[in-house]
């Protein structure tokens, strides 16, 4: 009766709202361009696409590989179409450690178009995007790491699929902007732009959510229906908070990628996800390029957030009679919970630059988050990092960075190895916190094809589980090495 009535609730809600925005936008009562997304780290093409009708200079010095490709791109730019299509390959390999050695090839392609509604049909303030992937290679991490942050933002299961489908309607002059439809939340909650450049996923979407949230949570490479609003009260200030479906795969079991494998189960029938976060710019940058020199301070972004999900979660230790799970007589029936939530924060922070109109600077980032132990097989995540823009002479846009990503297992997870050793498995080993650590070189040839060089350590994999076939071992600990290239067509 609980979930019929949250489904009902937002069905009738994501439809009043697009009514309202319909009706809004035909009144006109807002102008301003639609608000610029943010981008993770599988840098998806989304983004993109409101780039992509740049006029190039030259095949070198153009924003996109194929340029006006023959005219089609400012033909549709009339029309307030934009277009925009990249890949991303790479290849990773474990040179020790894991369940076994190897490397693996995997790839993305991801196709976005996007309309502003103003051009196309007069709805002033209004614009629809819908974007597609095509994820094809195999996961390394599924076939040879076994770890809680996964080795690459853009692993998945082979498959095509349809990512994002939005129409977003700016209100109150720019200071506020609707958006209603199918929604990856990467895209706008949680994200720290300074991890961008890291290949490994828990520096986009975090290990957290991607664990303890139903079906790894609206993220890539699946979304959700939902409703999000975003307020801008003053140029320092902005707040967004959003209703979406609590699981995107539609199911509880199974490969969730597989149970939505195309991306079009349009799934509200399984709780509701509720997130919000406030952020704060220090410093922003003036909106207009040719006053990038009129602040001296150094800019940053602060972010506070929280999401909670009103499904069922499984404890991660007891039944539902109080036993341990390991125990022999337990039935095997986990302790349900209701509702599940984490708080966390997000700091980026420009710590060092020669000069305000110059390309090198020093910027950090730090990300930390927490949820309940009981019910959760992380309890606490943080990701922080160092990148260096601009290393050397004549390479303005390249970007190094080290960073380190830690996920704590939850107390419950943690009791129930120490259970198992001690009722079942002697030998059984202890789980605590698995931590990877990353170095990254992106080197940016031309301004559409970025080659990146990677190199990634972790300790205790899955916080030290053990070996297939001897219960008594750990997975050692694993070094990971690749290239990765993106492309902008």
């Amino acid at each position: 009766m609980k979930k019929k009535l949250i489904t009902t609730w937002l069905s009738s809600a994501m439809t009043a709202g697009l009514s309202a925005l319909v009706s809004f936008g035909m009144m006109s009562i807002a102008h301003a361009q639609t608000a610029t997304e943010s981008t993770p780290p599988a840098e998806p093409a989304s983004k993109a696409a409101a780039d992509s009708n740049a006029a190039p200079t030259g095949f070198w010095e153009g924003s996109t590989l194929l340029g006006d490709m023959g005219g089609l791109r400012p033909l549709l730019g009339q029309y307030g179409v934009t277009l925009a299509l990249q890949e991303t390959s790479e290849y990773l390999g474990n040179l020790t450690g894991g369940t076994r050695r190897g490397g693996a090839y995997d790839g993305l392609t991801q196709l976005a178009v996007g309309v502003d509604l103003d051009k196309a049909i007069g709805l002033a303030g209004g614009s629809f995007n819908v974007s597609a992937l095509q994820i094809h290679g195999t996961s390394l991490t599924q076939r040879n790491l076994q770890t809680l942050q996964t080795a690459s933002g853009i692993e998945g299961d082979a498959s095509t699929r349809l990512w994002e489908l939005w129409y977003q309607q700016t209100l109150l002059g720019g200071k506020a902007d609707v958006k209603i439809g199918q929604q990856s939340l990467d895209q706008e909650f949680m994200v720290s732009q300074n991890a961008a450049p890291f290949i490994n996923a828990t520096f986009g979407w975090p290990a957290l959510p991607s664990i303890d949230m139903p079906a790894g949570g609206p993220a890539y490479p699946l979304s959700t229906l939902g409703a999000r609003v975003r307020v801008k009260p003053s140029d320092a200030w902005t707040v967004l908070a959003g209703v979406f479906g609590g699981n995107p795969a539609g199911s509880n079991t199974g490969d969730p990628q597989q149970q939505n494998a195309h991306g079009t189960n349009f799934n509200l029938h399984n709780g509701a996800l509720v997130i919000g976060e406030v952020q704060y710019a220090l410093n922003p940058p003036p909106e207009n390029p040719a006053y990038q020199g009129a602040s001296s301070g150094l800019p940053g972004t602060y972010k506070l957030g929280f999401w909670y999900n009103t499904q069922h979660f499984a404890d991660q230790r007891f039944d539902n009679t109080g036993r341990s799970l390991a125990d022999p007589t337990s039935t095997g029936i986990p302790k349900s919970h209701t509702g599940d939530y984490s708080l966390y924060a997000v700091a980026d922070q420009m710590v060092w630059r020669p000069s305000a109109e110059g390309p090198r600077s020093v910027n950090v980032f730090a990300r930390v988050m927490g949820a309940p132990g009981d019910r959760n097989l992380i309890d606490f995540g943080v990701n922080t990092g160092v990148t260096l823009k601009a290393p050397f002479n004549g390479r303005d846009n390249d970007i190094a960075g080290i960073a380190v990503g830690y996920a704590k297992i939850g107390s419950h997870a943690r009791d129930l190895a120490s259970d198992t050793a001690a009722l079942t498995t002697p030998g059984y080993p202890s789980r605590s916190a698995e931590t990877v650590i990353e170095a990254t070189y992106q080197c940016q040839f031309t301004p559409w094809w970025i080659l990146q060089a990677d190199a990634q350590y972790f300790f205790r994999p899955s916080g030290g589980i053990p070996q297939p076939d001897n219960a008594s071992s750990r997975i050692g600990n694993e070094f990971v090495v690749g290239v990765r290239t993106n492309i902008t067509f």
